[in-house]
């Protein structure tokens, strides 16, 4: 069956949009390859709540650039990827499995992970259980599991983290995400926004239109209630990160509080944070030149 593609990037882009089978699901996958023609080397980028593979439109011809094979799937539940229905679907364990799939079917030899908000969990639970080997990681606005539980006790992040106990609730929340054609997905971005005009009528027709998909508000709720209700569910051992990281913070994020970023040294041994003041949870869409200018300075060229 042809399916109907979330977004359909300009020709001249250089970003293509492929169906991917992996861990049992089939991927809506945003595709560029490197400017130098074939690379071993994929850098895969994980979206988060509740963004789609577009959200790294800007980034994506930059990885390309300096020689990367680049792959930013829409996650399970968005966009035309597949969509399970029960909220155990959702589960950690299902979520690492699906980029440790995606690797797989890329053939890569080696891989950078880079990953915002939701793709954060799942990338720190990746890089700490080991699931496949990665040569960094990249993660942008989520904080690494020890530090978020610390936080957790804090009256300023639990105040900020309200809506995840929204979400627990049943129908009413993936109602109120789907309504109005989905169009309250793309005013969001623009409310929480520092920059809002980077989130014109293109950019939120684009995320409108994949929440007006059936099922899809659900799916994206259904991340966060396996979450509470399906923990534990990948070994963690003793939480360390031993490869090159690099964290990008943007300062006024409305969803986590700036302590979130500290005490990560404790958990990765090699680490790089850059904190961008006036720049909001939706770093790499809010400021995609630095974003841009810092992964061009920490990434080295696809080899």
């Amino acid at each position: 069956m042809d399916r109907q593609r979330s977004w359909s990037p300009e020709p001249e882009s250089g970003i293509s949009i492929e169906f991917v089978e992996a861990n049992g699901l089939t991927f809506e996958v945003a595709q560029m390859e490197p400017a130098s023609g074939e690379s071993d080397h994929l850098a895969l980028c994980l979206h988060g709540f509740p963004e789609l593979h577009y959200s790294w439109r800007n980034q994506m011809p930059l990885l390309a650039e300096m020689g990367y094979r680049v792959w930013a799937p829409n996650m399970r539940g968005y966009g035309q990827t597949t969509r399970p229905h029960a909220v155990r679907d959702y589960g950690m364990d299902h979520l690492t499995q699906d980029v440790a799939g995606l690797i797989d079917a890329s053939g890569a030899k080696s891989v950078t992970l880079i990953a915002h908000d939701w793709g954060g969990i799942i990338a720190w639970a990746f890089a700490i259980a080991k699931i496949r080997p990665l040569e960094r990681l990249v993660i942008m606005n989520l904080p690494h599991p020890k530090v978020l539980e610390r936080e957790l006790k804090r009256w300023e992040q639990l105040r900020k983290s309200w809506y995840v106990f929204f979400f627990q609730l049943p129908w009413l929340p993936e109602k109120r995400l789907g309504s109005n054609n989905g169009k309250n997905i793309g005013e969001l971005f623009v409310k929480t926004s520092c920059n809002p005009e980077r989130f014109g009528p293109e950019e939120r027709a684009v995320y409108a239109a994949a929440a007006a998909q059936p099922g899809a508000p659900r799916a994206m709720v259904n991340y966060y209630r396996a979450a509470m209700k399906h923990r534990g569910l990948v070994e963690l051992g003793n939480y360390r990160v031993d490869i090159p990281t690099l964290m990008i913070w943007g300062e006024e994020d409305v969803a986590l509080n700036i302590h979130c970023t500290e005490g990560t040294e404790e958990w990765v041994s090699d680490l790089t944070l850059k904190r961008l003041p006036n720049v909001s949870h939706w770093v790499q869409q809010d400021a995609p030149e630095q974003v841009n200018a810092i992964l061009s300075d920490w990434l080295p060229a696809a080899s």
